[in-house]
């Protein structure tokens, strides 16, 4: 009977010394589960994000693809029309959503064979007629009147068409190593390609999605084989480069105004004038950071003034 108790006893230890370590490896198994459902949930989450970013690349792609077919659409546009003044072909008015009526060009009429007597006639005095038409042609050329000239228009920061515009993507120039080009959303139906000698100065990823102030009535010029139709305005110096932000809540296409200088821009600005050369060096950022123009601050209007981030007292351009 001794003999049996003692054997059980022996039992119940060894059984109560298992039981722990039983419990801590399934703890474990449990701890391992739930990481390999949360490696499972972080795999799924970088799959998604794979996938919104690749969807993201395809959208800006896209847009860069379908501003250059808009371009190029206007540009044979403007070919087709060039061509077709050339040929004689009148321009024809089309009608608007409110008019009532639609304007067409009507073709000629065909000639009616005239009559015998009115040929005669016609014949006879037809050498009188043609002498005095080109008689009256001579006198017209001869009695032609100079234009008056137009009266100049003021040299100021109006005649800049500056606008508040959205770089949707910047990438480097292809064959210059200095240069970005953008596509820059500046309120209009499609991107405008602008380059910009940006490279030493700001990184890339700084050049995504942000906004900037643009010159926009530049003349387009080619830099180094690619067009660029607008100006990114930037505060600058020798060492250092800032470009100008908008004030909180300005959309692409918010025009930039100064008080105290009223006036439409032009439409596009004459480089022999040299409106901008002439107005350029009075563009200004103040103590402040804020961008002026002799004094007048770069303003959109009801939503706060342009500045740089640190740069005060320095040029613009």
């Amino acid at each position: 009977m001794t003999v049996f108790l003692a054997t059980r006893s022996l039992s119940l230890v060894k059984m109560s010394g298992l039981s722990p370590a039983m419990v801590r490896l399934e703890q474990r198994a449990a701890e391992a589960d739930q990481i390999i459902d949360y490696l499972k949930q972080q795999v799924q989450l970088l799959k998604e994000k794979a996938v919104v970013q690749a969807t993201v690349r395809e959208e800006k792609k896209l847009m860069v693809e379908n501003a250059n077919l808009k371009r190029d659409i206007e540009q044979l546009k403007q070919q087709l029309l060039e061509k077709e003044k050339i040929r004689g072909v009148r321009d024809v008015a089309m009608p608007t959503a409110g008019d009532s009526s639609v304007l067409c060009a009507s073709k000629p009429a065909p000639p009616q064979p005239p009559s015998p007597a009115t040929t005669a006639g016609a014949a006879s005095k037809a050498p009188p007629n043609e002498s005095e038409g080109k008689k009256k042609k001579t006198e017209k050329k001869g009695t032609k009147k100079p234009a008056a000239p137009q009266e100049e228009a003021k040299v100021d920061v109006s005649r800049l068409d500056m606008r508040v515009g959205r770089i949707v993507t910047a990438e480097k120039h292809p064959d210059a190593d200095s240069l970005y080009v953008e596509q820059v959303d500046v309120g209009e139906a499609a991107p405008r390609t602008v380059v910009s000698g940006l490279v030493k100065h700001i990184p890339i990823d700084q050049m995504q999605n942000r906004m900037a102030v643009l010159l926009c009535n530049l003349k387009p010029a080619k830099m180094r084989g690619v067009l660029s139709q607008a100006m990114v305005m930037c505060a600058s110096s020798p060492d250092k480069v800032e470009i100008l932000d908008p004030p909180s809540g300005a959309v692409p296409g918010d025009r930039v105004i100064f008080q105290g200088f009223p006036g439409e821009p032009d439409k596009e600005l004459n480089p022999k004038k040299k409106v901008w050369e002439a107005v350029q060096p009075d563009l200004k950022t103040d103590s402040q950071c804020v961008a002026t123009y002799k004094g007048a601050c770069f303003e959109i209007a009801g939503k706060g003034v342009c500045r740089a981030q640190t740069m005060s007292n320095s040029g613009i351009k």
